[in-house]
């Protein structure tokens, strides 16, 4: 299985926070690029960076911002 980021929750969470994309990434140690394929789903997070996410988003929970897929 891989864990892949829910793009849309997580772009509607930036903007109603009013928080950029690059913030985030920032927040979370990583380029903008890296940010962005994951938010695109050529990339999963890996357990470090998903932890780092829902710190970063303590608001929400594991399902709230990722997803499971089968390989």
């Amino acid at each position: 299985m891989k864990v892949k980021l829910k793009a849309q929750a997580i772009r509607r969470i930036l903007a109603r926070k009013n928080l950029s994309q690059n913030w985030l990434a920032q927040r979370l140690g990583t380029s903008s690029g890296y940010m962005s394929q994951m938010l695109a789903g050529r990339r999963s997070p890996s357990p470090q960076m998903r932890r780092q996410i829902l710190e970063a988003l303590q608001d929400y929970e594991f399902d709230d911002l990722f997803t499971l897929r089968g390989r």
